[in-house]
């Protein structure tokens, strides 16, 4: 049997680089910042709560703002970015132009009270992770834990989001917004379970008007009149708009999957929901079981959390949320 030669010195070092590479990128963790630091839970948990007091739809502005960062491309703070002259970025994207200023105006005061505390240190991405889950406890959802460590992105384009076709819309039929939670690992019975953030927050009486106006089924009848006495006003007055569940409006429960079988849901997304049989029966676990809902709903937003991260030398620590050091 021949014997084996033994690694050249110079193949050995470049082998040794690849296994130190591989063992020295970071990995996320709950206690990520318990050195450098320490205090990072209760300053975001105070700066949230002051604004949540004040603005009461903050709590669900930062979990859409959530959602709108992490869905088309991994969590990674890109959402805050602001355009430029050379730049169209996420935030001005059409279907981001809708998303309320309270939700980015949370993260930046986290952000800025942080800064004060522990210079150069913590993620614009970990802060929206970290705050949206604070904001859910405090109306009343679910507490699961918040894995650190994210880096933020350097690119932020308009372009990219809207080429890709990556946020669902309101107005997209159920199988497409099943692909595109599909093609990112998500399961159906995930997706029913993240939609239950419309329990809480608002929507722009352009998002659906048409669709009662047309008269279509599904809406209660007595609801559809209500819609269109409160949007009477919308050519005039775009940013009208009208609470996502009318029975909890800022109150995170299962009331919005007990509305939607009654003709209460308010987007043409909710009403899919109950008229497509894969998603149906999740509707109706959720309408029944609030623990189990709950339950889903922290599982379904801690993996959105964990979705597409960077870390280490593929991203930075922005000093200011809004613009790419």
């Amino acid at each position: 049997m021949a014997e084996q030669s033994p690694l050249k010195p110079l193949s050995l070092f470049f082998l040794l680089l690849t296994l130190l590479a591989s063992t020295a990128e970071p990995r996320l963790t709950t206690d990520f910042y318990s050195k450098s630091c320490p205090r990072f839970h209760d300053i975001v948990r105070d700066t949230i709560s002051t604004k949540q007091i004040t603005n009461p739809t903050t709590a669900a502005a930062v979990i859409r703002l959530f959602f709108h960062d992490c869905f088309p491309n991994g969590c990674d703070a890109s959402i805050l970015i602001s355009s430029t002259a050379f730049n169209t970025a996420e935030r001005d994207s059409p279907i981001n132009l809708s998303l309320p200023g309270d939700g980015f105006d949370a993260v930046v005061r986290a952000k800025t009270a942080l800064e004060l505390a522990c210079p150069n240190t913590v993620s614009c991405s970990d802060i929206i992770s970290a705050a949206a889950r604070d904001l859910l406890v405090t109306v009343g959802g679910p507490h699961y834990p918040v894995f650190l460590g994210r880096r933020d992105s350097r690119v932020s384009k308009a372009s990219l989001l809207a080429a890709g076709d990556l946020l669902p819309l309101p107005s997209s039929p159920m199988s497409k917004t099943i692909r595109q939670f599909e093609s990112r690992g998500f399961s159906v019975r995930e997706m029913v379970a993240l939609s239950g953030a419309h329990s809480i927050g608002f929507s722009h009486c352009k998002e659906f008007i048409g669709r009662v106006a047309r008269n279509s089924t599904g809406y209660n009848p007595r609801f559809a009149v209500a819609l269109r006495r409160a949007c009477s006003n919308y050519p005039r007055d775009p940013t009208l708009s009208v609470f996502n569940d009318i029975s909890t409006p800022n109150k995170f429960d299962n009331m919005y999957y007990q509305n939607i079988p009654k003709g209460l849901g308010l987007l043409e997304s909710d009403h899919g929901l109950y008229s497509d049989p894969r998603t149906r029966p999740f509707v109706d676990l959720y309408a029944r079981d609030q623990d189990r809902f709950f339950k889903d709903f922290a599982k379904a937003m801690q993996k959105l959390s964990l979705y597409g991260v960077q870390t280490g030398r593929r991203g930075e620590i922005r000093r200011r949320c809004d613009a790419i050091n």
